[in-house]
C-alpha cells in the first residue's frame, strides 16, 4: 500500500481517458492533493508519455474502455499497485458529429460504446474496490446531455444516457457509501473531436484546470452532502 510521508495511507484514484486534457488536468490536480493515480488510454505510446510527464506517484495503463476485460485488468492493477481504490473518473469519451443521413453506424457505435457502455464497464469494474473504501464516483457527461443539436445524434444520445446512468447508479450506490457526481461542462478548450486548443482563439472556453478544480472540490466536500450534477459553462459567451 502507498503511504504518504506522514506515513498514512494515500488516497488513489483511476481516471479513463487521462493522457490529455481534462483527465491529464485533474491527474495533475489529484496528485498535488496527495493522491496516486492511474490513467488510461488507448495509445501505449500516449499513456507510455503522460505518466512519465506526471511523474510520481502516476501510472499508466493502455484500457480501450469499450472492452470490460481490459477495463477489469486496468482497475484490478491500479488496486493491486496501489492498495485500494478512493477515486475514479469516468471521462474518456469520443464525438462524431454529422447528420443522422451521413453518420456511419460504426461512428454510432464507437460513440455509444465508449461513452456510454465503456461507462458502464469502468463502474462496473471499480465498484468492489469503491464499496470497500466508501470512494467516490465522477462522470464526465456534457451540457450536450440535456442541450440536442444538429449533427450530434450519437454524441447527445450517449451524454443523455451517460445522465440517466449517473443519476440512477447514484441511486444504487448511495447506500453502499459511495458517492455519484456527474460534471456536465459546456465549451472546454480541449483536443476532443480533433480540435488544436489555442491560447488566444479558446480564451473564452472552459480550461481543464477549471474542470480538475471542480473534481478536487468535489472530493473536499463536506461527507454530508452531495452536489448530485455540477453544471458548467464559459462565463462570457463566444464573441462575434
Amino acid at each position: 500500500m502507498t503511504t504518504n510521508t506522514n506515513g498514512t495511507p494515500a488516497r488513489s484514484a483511476f481516471i479513463t481517458g487521462g493522457s490529455k486534457g481534462i483527465g491529464y488536468a485533474t491527474a495533475e490536480r489529484l496528485l498535488q492533493d496527495g493522491y496516486t493515480v492511474t490513467i488510461t488510454s488507448r495509445s501505449a505510446q500516449e499513456i507510455e508519455a503522460a505518466a512519465g510527464r506526471l511523474g510520481e506517484g502516476a501510472r499508466g495503463a493502455v484500457c480501450d474502455v469499450r472492452d470490460f476485460a481490459a477495463v477489469q485488468a486496468a482497475v484490478d492493477a491500479h488496486v493491486e499497485a496501489f492498495g485500494g481504490l478512493d477515486v475514479l473518473f469516468v471521462n474518456a469519451g469520443v464525438g462524431h458529429f454529422a447528420p443522422i443521413q451521413d453518420l456511419t453506424p460504426e461512428q454510432w457505435s464507437e460513440v455509444i460504446d465508449t461513452n456510454l457502455t465503456g461507462a458502464f464497464y469502468t463502474v462496473k469494474a471499480a465498484v468492489p474496490a469503491l464499496s470497500r473504501s466508501r470512494g467516490y464516483v465522477i462522470t464526465l457527461s456534457s451540457l450536450a446531455g440535456k442541450n440536442p443539436f444538429a449533427a450530434g445524434s450519437a454524441y447527445n444520445a450517449s451524454k443523455f444516457g451517460l445522465n440517466g446512468f449517473s443519476e440512477a447508479i447514484m441511486l444504487d450506490l448511495r447506500p453502499l457509501g459511495i458517492k455519484v457526481s456527474q460534471i456536465m461542462p459546456g465549451s472546454v478548450a480541449t483536443f476532443f473531436g480533433g480540435h488544436q486548443p489555442n491560447q488566444d482563439a479558446d480564451a473564452w472556453k472552459i480550461q481543464p484546470d477549471d474542470i480538475a478544480q471542480i473534481v478536487v472540490d468535489l472530493l473536499h466536500m463536506n461527507p454530508r452532502t452531495l452536489p448530485s450534477r455540477v453544471e458548467v459553462r464559459p462565463a462570457q459567451p463566444k464573441k462575434g
